[in-house]
């Protein structure tokens, strides 16, 4: 194990341990453009760092992406138009994204996405 498993292992525990007050507390919100990237930065910080064979690290980064989703999913504000549930607005958030990346692989130009057939 080396010393910088453990450091990063340690801010993560302190930012878990930071964002715990905003998952308790009932009447926090949080936008969906403040968790959703965070969310991800600490997926795809675990990826990296799983790969690396730094597993504490990863570990950590895994939970406090984690602990961004439940914010994401609990916390977020509700819209003043047709009432979502958080995880409705989510489940669409994710689809767009699905729906996005596919098209990119598929290498379809944007045009070709809104022409009737």
């Amino acid at each position: 194990m080396i010393w910088q498993d453990l450091v990063f292992l340690a801010g993560s525990v302190f930012s878990i341990f930071c964002l715990a007050p905003t998952l308790r507390d009932m009447d926090a919100r949080v936008p969906l453009a403040t968790s959703l990237p965070s969310m991800t930065i600490g997926w795809v910080y675990a990826m990296t760092f799983f790969s690396l064979g730094m597993t504490f690290s990863g570990l950590g980064s895994l939970a406090a992406g984690a602990m961004w989703s439940l914010i994401a999913v609990l916390r977020s504000p509700s819209s003043n138009g047709p009432q979502l549930t958080r995880r409705d607005e989510l489940v669409l958030f994710v689809n767009d994204v699905r729906r996005w990346f596919g098209s990119v692989r598929s290498g379809s130009h944007v045009d070709e996405r809104y022409v009737l057939e």
